[in-house]
């Protein structure tokens, strides 16, 4: 019989055991929440695509808006949201390093970051409110904007929202001792976080900027 190659006894092995190793179920783990990133993204696209076509149609009124509406606020909160991106950079490093204690300070940070960041968008949807901006109808001009405006920030901040509540449950694991040999749920939620910072450059640049 030929002899076998590292391939084909690592499949025997695999077949042997009946369950696959560490690092196939870490790369299962990542591509399972790269397919979720990626149908995000789609819906994301969807609504950025209608702020642009509202920007076309009609200029002037998304022109007035951002004379009216300044951006010391929201710029704020996009440097929290982005240190919050650094933190758990800084976090799984720690993890990576045995270093159990740094960890938790640092995903704790990211969840202070995120929870910083939804109170300050809900201080700017309440000044919106005050100017016209809204969901429903409104005799205000701008209220064809606050559809188009609401729609992605909205979701955006839901996506934050989510994310804090997995970082605390990152907290919970990590306390208990989950993530000492195998960072790859600290992983899974970085890819994640790194994802909503992202988006968020897009729709300040977008929104708020351009």
């Amino acid at each position: 019989m030929a002899e076998l190659t590292a391939n084909q006894l690592h499949a025997v092995a695999h077949d042997d055991h009946g369950h696959l190793s560490e690092e196939e179920k870490n790369d299962n783990l990542k591509l399972g929440v790269w397919l979720y990133l990626a149908s995000e993204i789609v819906i994301f696209s969807i609504m950025i695509v209608g702020y642009i076509l509202l920007r076309i149609n009609e200029p002037d009124v998304v022109a007035h808006a951002h004379e009216q509406l300044g951006v010391g606020l929201v710029t704020a909160n996009t440097f929290v949201l982005l240190a919050s991106s650094y933190f758990m950079v800084m976090g799984l490093r720690a993890m990576q390093q045995g270093n159990r204690a740094g960890m938790l300070r640092w995903i704790g940070a990211t969840a202070l970051g995120g929870t910083v960041f939804l109170i300050g968008q809900y201080i700017e949807y309440s000044e919106l409110a005050h100017l016209g901006i809204v969901l429903g109808y409104s005799e205000s001009q701008w209220s064809t904007l606050g559809m188009r405006f609401y729609a992605p920030t909205f979701f955006h901040g839901a996506h934050v929202f989510v994310g804090v509540i997995w970082a605390l449950e990152v907290l919970r694991r990590g306390a208990q001792g989950r993530y000492d040999h195998n960072p790859i749920g600290i992983e899974m939620f970085g890819l994640y976080w790194h994802f909503v910072d992202v988006v968020w450059i897009m729709l300040f640049t977008l929104i708020y900027l351009v």
